[in-house]
């Protein structure tokens, strides 16, 4: 009913598949060999490529961003050509088949798994290719502001004042707004005072705008502006709006500090008090202090 183990059959059958494998190896040695120095030369071909990609956008003027993506894009590829034609060396095209075959349920379970890193990985090919944020640009974002240092696929790197690094996912800076001081060269600083009630508005306005003239020149259209704001506890508040250069938040205190000094200076020249908060008692009431008479 049962056939006998046959041990020495099956040694030789072990043997004989042993034989089949190594005349297969010694076979496609050649293959193997030239395979493997074919994806070499690839890898090398990737890396000159990707250097040949970023030179020339260099000398277009693209921005660094730009320039970094295109040249891990251009190296992958590169890898993944010669890898594609090794496999076809070793007439490995069947699995190369199989293998192409499962990467579209594999891509969709890996797709489910990291859809923030993929979300990070979209967003950071966008901001690659944004002209409104550059690696050197000033921003301030999700609470954090700074120069920003690197953009890559995951993240951008800023460099606080405080010389601390701050890695944001780049989802957060696409899905949320943010502000970019070096886009632009020049922008308006506010600068808040207040004088006391006893003062001339009309010569507090027009010395306030002659001194910030004098140390901020005003191009083209731009014009300083000065409006009182209201009625304070202790002072009739104003602000003063001025032009100058600023590319990051380190020149708006600069201009601020300025401006302060300025200010302050004109207004002890001319006696202009800033007040500091005052409370005045008045007593209205006409009170007796003497001890009143009181007949027996």
């Amino acid at each position: 009913m049962f056939e006998k183990f046959d041990f020495n059959k099956s040694i030789r059958g072990i043997w004989d598949k042993l034989a089949e494998w190594l005349d297969s190896i010694i076979l496609n040695f050649p293959n193997f060999i030239l395979a493997s120095l074919v994806f070499l030369f690839f890898v090398m071909v990737a890396k000159y490529a990707a250097k040949l990609f970023d030179g020339i956008l260099r000398k277009k003027g693209s921005q660094d961003s730009i320039r970094q993506i295109t040249a891990k894009v251009v190296k992958v590829i590169v890898i993944l050509i010669g890898f594609f034609i090794a496999l076809g060396l070793l007439n490995l095209d069947k699995i190369l088949t199989s293998i192409l075959a499962g990467a579209g349920v594999v891509g969709l379970a890996i797709g489910l798994a990291l859809q923030g890193t993929l979300n990070n990985t979209f967003s950071g090919v966008i901001l690659s290719f944004l002209p409104e944020i550059q690696i050197g640009d000033w921003v301030e974002t999700n609470g954090f502001k700074g120069e920003i240092m690197e953009i890559n696929l995951r993240s951008i790197i800023i460099k606080e004042p405080d010389n601390n690094y701050v890695m944001i996912p780049n989802s957060k800076i696409i899905d949320e707004p943010f502000k970019n001081y070096t886009r632009t060269n020049r922008s308006r600083v506010m600068l808040d005072c207040g004088v006391s009630y006893s003062s001339d508005l009309e010569f507090v306005q027009n010395l306030t705008k002659e001194t910030l003239e004098d140390i901020f020149p005003q191009r083209g259209n731009e014009e300083i502006e000065f409006m009182y704001q209201g009625f304070g506890d202790s002072s009739i508040n104003f602000v003063a709006r001025f032009w100058t250069d600023v590319t990051n938040s380190k020149d708006i205190l600069v201009a601020k500090n300025k401006a302060i000094i300025a200010v302050k200076k004109a207004f002890d020249k001319n006696n202009i008090n800033i007040p500091f908060p005052i409370r005045t008692i008045d007593f209205s009431n006409q009170l007796s202090v003497n001890k009143p008479n009181i007949e027996p």
